[in-house]
């Protein structure tokens, strides 16, 4: 089955919760950037972290968030809207290391620690909602949880995971956000805080099968939750010739006559879907003119 979200409420609608499947998403940005297996995992948590991000929000509304932790892999870039859609890149996909001390992906040393999380919302105003975080884990899911609680005030359990196959693609890979609401008993942080230490790991739990539905009943009890809505996910990427076309022409003329002269054109590489596209000669010299 496809890749999908549902979202819910729960503990007398005092949480705010929400799990996604995401192998099918990460499987494809993974084989689009030829990601090696750590590199893939780190990839695929902040972009499963980016899609709960986005459906929280509505309508037109969409969430950049970027991850710089100092380590091997550079920046971690993603984006994601209120619909399912979402597309990532990092600064170096090639980087694996032997597995840490808990028979894991070491996604830690490979996003490093010395850094920050970012996160850009545009929800339609004028000034787009900025909030920062320093990294806390390098983990990624420890971060997001750590920027909810820190930039929007709001306590969040974050379970991030990606299993990752001998052959670079992506055995499983989902994750769930629970927050809590305005007004919460002290019940409801006491029941939280107990089953936080008790969760399996999500990756393995889509890994044997859980849907996202099953995901939420294993978390906080199938009797205790009720469904609001479900919605696809899936990798999409927006560009196109003339984005591209529009980022030249902020250039400086002379430097689109060095393209003419040397290259007889351009080629434009999309960060994000690795899709390359030729600008031809006439078409950059339009750029010029206008």
């Amino acid at each position: 089955m496809s890749d999908y979200l549902v979202r819910g409420l729960g503990l007398n609608d005092e949480i705010r919760i929400l799990a996604v499947d995401t192998t099918e998403t990460i499987n494809e940005a993974v084989r689009r950037h030829g990601a090696y297996p750590t590199a893939a995992a780190a990839l695929g948590r902040t972009m499963t972290a980016s899609v709960l991000m986005g459906a929280m929000l509505k309508n037109e509304e969409k969430v950049t968030t970027t991850i710089e932790g100092g380590g091997p892999i550079g920046a971690i870039v993603t984006d994601s809207d209120a619909k399912g859609h979402v597309r990532g890149y990092l600064g170096n996909p090639q980087v694996h290391f032997d597995l840490n001390e808990s028979g894991k992906l070491d996604v830690r040393r490979a996003v490093g620690t010395d850094g920050y999380l970012r996160v850009v919302k545009d929800i339609g105003l004028k000034e787009h909602f900025t909030g920062s975080t320093e990294i806390v884990s390098g983990e990624i899911g420890e971060d997001f949880a750590y920027y909810f609680y820190t930039s929007e005030q709001v306590p969040s359990i974050v379970g991030l995971g990606v299993l990752v196959n001998p052959d670079n693609t992506i055995k499983a890979s989902g994750g769930f956000i629970i927050q809590v609401l305005p007004g919460a008993s002290e019940e409801t942080f006491e029941f939280l805080d107990e089953i936080s230490k008790e969760m399996t790991p999500v990756s393995k739990q889509i890994d044997d099968g859980l849907s996202p539905r099953e995901i939420i009943n294993a978390a906080i009890g199938e009797k205790n939750w009720r469904e609001l809505s479900e919605m696809p996910v899936s990798f999409e990427c927006n560009c196109s010739k003339d984005r591209f076309l529009n980022a030249i022409s902020a250039l400086d003329p002379a430097e689109i006559m060095t393209m003419i002269k040397e290259d007889g054109g351009a080629e434009a590489d999309c960060h994000f879907c690795r899709k390359k596209v030729w600008i031809e000669e006439e078409e950059l010299k339009e750029l010029i003119t206008h």
